[in-house]
């Protein structure tokens, strides 16, 4: 906490996203364990200052029993994959361990308690944990052993001295910056120099490439049957029908807290909107909610692809339908050009 005030004043604060996280809320709690921290990420071009993360749960969980050595390893793994989709989209991930031994963890406790101004920040949890200190510091090793990675490298900041803890720190952000920095230069010119070769190519065609018709290959969607039909009473009797089974199914699913995601993808007026009719009929409107896709907007522009759809997505026992998904990237943004080969 005191580092990440300290950082506050060094930067220019309209640069800088300060995020802390104590327990989840109601509202976070019914949805996917991310979710809270998707939505906290910073804009591009912005610094996110985290305290207590995607980190602290699973050690907490570890520490006090709640999941086996297995269940750790599979949040962790987790993590990593995370991680890993951030830094593929371009985020710089520093992440600092703020390490006090026990006997110092003591006195620095102490010290807290004798001050008028601080001794709230000291409560018998802080005593519990530090009882507990052995636990912590084995789930705390095998954290971050696993989860140092070139994208995602971990820092280890011996905390019992504030000068070298802040410089340590500092030091580590300025780093870390310069380098992605310096990167991102270098794979803005690789990008125009492939962008070029392949203008270059598509400007020149072979010669076998001239005189050949190349045929499609078969796909899923060729293979379509397009000519199937069914008679328009035997349509309304069987749509009714499946309307009354949705409406009770749905009407569990909220019951057990379940939530359900739908996604439309397909053509231009190939019937998405009134497929979506015939689903939301059969619903109650208190429990579900479309979200229509369109182009991002300047706020959705400046955050992780996948943002906007996180932001979106329903507490437990909800339905959420998308009109167009996710899958834009791969499919109107590839076509049109709007992403890059390698986004």
């Amino acid at each position: 906490g005191e580092t990440v005030n300290l950082l506050n004043e060094w930067l220019d604060p309209r640069w800088v996203v300060t995020r802390a996280f104590g327990e989840p809320s109601d509202e976070e709690r019914e949805r996917p364990d991310y979710w809270r921290y998707w939505r906290a990420l910073p804009p591009r071009g912005r610094i996110g200052l985290l305290l207590r993360t995607w980190y602290s749960e699973p050690v907490l969980d570890r520490v006090y029993g709640r999941i086996d050595a297995n269940g750790f390893e599979e949040r962790l793994n987790r993590i990593v994959e995370f991680e890993q989709m951030l830094a593929a989209d371009g985020a710089l991930i520093l992440k600092f361990w703020m390490h006090l031994g026990k006997a110092a963890q003591k006195r620095r406790l102490k010290a807290l308690e004798k001050d008028p101004l601080q001794r709230w920040r000291v409560d018998e949890l802080a005593w519990k944990h530090w009882r507990m200190y052995r636990k912590f510091t084995a789930a705390a090793d095998h954290t971050i052993s696993l989860t140092d990675r070139s994208h995602a490298p971990w820092t280890i900041v011996e905390g019992e001295d504030p000068r070298y803890r802040s410089l340590a720190v500092g030091e580590a952000l300025r780093d870390g910056l310069r380098r992605r920095l310096e990167e991102h230069e270098d794979r803005k010119a690789s990008i125009a120099v492939q962008s070029a070769r392949r203008q270059r190519a598509a400007g020149q065609p072979s010669t076998a490439a001239r005189h050949s018709v190349r045929r499609p290959d078969p796909s899923i969607l060729s293979r379509l049957d397009m000519d199937r039909r069914v008679e328009k009473d035997k349509a309304d009797e069987r749509i009714a029908m499946c309307q009354g089974r949705l409406n009770l199914l749905q009407r569990r699913a909220y019951k057990a807290r379940v939530s359900t995601i739908i996604v439309f993808e397909g053509w231009d007026a190939a019937g998405k909107g009134g497929a979506i009719r015939r689903v939301t009929a059969a619903l109650d409107a208190r429990q579900y909610e479309i979200i229509a896709i369109a182009a991002p907007t300047d706020e959705e522009r400046v955050r992780h692809y996948l943002w906007r759809f996180w932001r979106h997505l329903g507490r437990a026992g909800r339905v959420t339908i998308f009109d167009r998904s996710w899958y834009g990237r791969v499919l109107v943004e590839r076509v049109e050009g709007f992403a890059t080969q390698q986004e």
